[in-house]
């Protein structure tokens, strides 16, 4: 919807609201025409039902209002003696035109001091479930998001099991533009695994200010822009066209950032014409090819190498090495000669981006490619089109058509594009075994999702035994920095046993 829809839509809300409720600001002692005034009738209402002004603010924040309105609507009954089960169950089941019933077909009166209390066990239960899910809600959006590493694409940076805690105030948090979802949930319901969001009607996007932009080899969360799955690692056939920010979460390092000239030569990443120099914590990966004497590795021996991934073939194998690990795999007697698998340019794969056959590129040898940036203008002409086509019809919302060699957007001839927002190139470490931008291309800003900080839990399905499965030390170590991770779970342990202390001690003190 556009800001002029939305805008009307706004106005249509306050009228049914005005018609539905203003003979009850009336019995409430206000004035009739208060219960039309947008945002104005809202801070009179908290009045009326002796609620706190700010709760409006609550009722203008996406989600946050599904789970206020319907508490809003049973406040209301309410505070003119309708407090029965019934009363409530109708004003929710209604989506608040219960109100109607009692605006004209009741003779009610004004309750002004009511109790606030619930007048059940239940009800109190009810109404603590859902302001924790309101205030967890608002974290989760604004602030902080739980996220789990499902894939190994950052493998030996971030492990498959790792649960972080993913800031949404670095980069800024998006505000959800898509308005009716359940909360605290993405693409999908748990268990039932059915879409928990309808598609309409949908915000337009917008962005808090953050603190800092997105800095070259970062660890970023976003949207999957090429997601048409019904939730993630879906391998169905049944396409579903998903609005931004349900899209399926990814994590990559983001290699490349607005402005840049990215290019892969034999499986090394070059910006702008230098090799980049990746933090210390990243351990990109490549496959090897490793020739035995015929004798298999064993366990222990391909542990010390740190191997994750990797089959035996009788007198060889194939395994997923870093490069100074392979330098160290070298040196075993039982290895007579290792080669890392890279795959040259020349052969055409549709697979990779932009699936132009033009651009005979492959996982290991790529590019150069430019990354856009918000404000900058490129040439349009047939060679490079394949590299801005999605930008142009689907990231900034342009009618693009083609005639011969002739350009076309929004049905004038154009030889030029202008960008809208900025571009990233976001790959995984595992550079073998990652599903990344060499295969889907460039990720807008607005489908980023926000930058994760630390690692509060890692879970290792594989190993034997429940204590074997906590890394334990990888619990609560930081996601970004240099030098090895360094556990903060002990610092954290005594702060939590000094609280609980001091707690104790001072209702001690206050018994006393």
């Amino acid at each position: 919807m556009t800001m002029i829809q939305w805008f009307i839509f706004f106005l249509i809300i306050q009228v049914i609201h005005f018609i539905g409720t203003w003979k009850l600001y009336v019995k409430a002692g206000r004035k009739s025409w208060e219960a039309i005034v947008p945002i104005y009738n809202a801070i009179v209402l908290m009045k009326i039902i002796n609620r706190p002004t700010w709760w409006v603010i609550l009722l203008f924040i996406p989600i946050i209002n599904l789970l206020m309105f319907p508490v809003v609507w049973i406040e209301t009954i309410r505070s003119f003696g309708k407090n029965s089960t019934i009363d409530s169950f109708l004003a929710v089941l209604t989506l608040g035109f219960y109100t109607y019933y009692i605006n004209y077909l009741t003779n009610v009166n004004y309750i002004e001091d009511r109790n606030l209390k619930s007048r059940t066990e239940l009800g109190e239960w009810v109404s603590s479930i859902v302001f924790a899910i309101v205030a967890a809600t608002l974290v989760h959006t604004y602030f902080m998001q739980p996220y789990t590493i499902p894939t190994s694409s950052l493998e030996k940076s971030l492990l498959v099991g790792d649960f972080l805690f993913v800031s949404k105030f670095h980069y800024g948090a998006r505000t959800p533009m898509t308005t009716i979802a359940a909360p605290m949930v993405h693409d999908s319901l748990p268990f039932i695994k059915t879409k928990s969001y309808f598609k309409i009607p949908q915000l337009p996007y917008f962005r808090l200010p953050g603190f800092q932009d997105i800095k070259r080899n970062e660890i970023v969360v976003f949207n999957w822009p090429a997601d048409t799955v019904r939730f993630f690692r879906d391998h169905s056939k049944i396409h579903v066209d998903k609005p931004i920010d349900k899209k399926s979460n990814y994590v990559k390092r983001c290699v490349g950032i607005p402005g840049d000239s990215l290019e892969i030569k034999d499986g090394y990443i070059y910006i702008n014409g230098k090799k980049t120099q990746l933090p210390d914590r990243a351990k990109p990966q490549y496959m090897h090819k490793v020739v035995t004497n015929g004798q298999q590795l064993s366990a222990t021996a391909l542990k010390r190498y740190n191997v994750t991934e990797g089959n035996f073939y009788g007198d060889y194998y194939m395994l997923n090495l870093t490069d100074k690990n392979a330098a160290k795999l070298k040196n075993n007697p039982l290895v007579k000669s290792i080669a890392k698998q890279i795959e040259p340019k020349g052969n055409y794969d549709s697979s990779f981006f932009p699936h132009n056959a033009q651009y005979a590129w492959s996982v290991d040898n790529y590019g150069p490619i430019y990354i856009p940036e918000e404000g900058k203008t490129v040439k349009l002409n047939t060679k490079s089109l394949p590299f801005y086509k999605r930008i142009i019809e689907e990231y900034e919302n342009n009618n693009l058509t083609i005639n011969g060699d002739e350009i076309f957007i929004n049905g004038k001839l154009a030889t030029t594009y202008t960008f809208k927002q900025n571009y990233y190139w976001m790959m995984g470490d595992n550079r073998h075994n990652s599903e990344d931008a060499r295969f889907w291309g460039y990720v807008p800003f607005d489908h980023v999702v926000g930058k994760p900080v630390f690692i509060w839990f890692s879970w290792d399905s594989n190993a034997q035994g429940i204590a074997n499965k906590i890394r334990w030390e990888r619990v609560f170590t930081t996601v970004h920095g240099s030098g090895k991770p360094v556990s903060y779970l002990y610092y954290f342990l005594g702060a939590l046993a000094l609280w609980f202390g001091y707690s104790s001690y001072k209702k001690r003190k206050n018994a006393e």
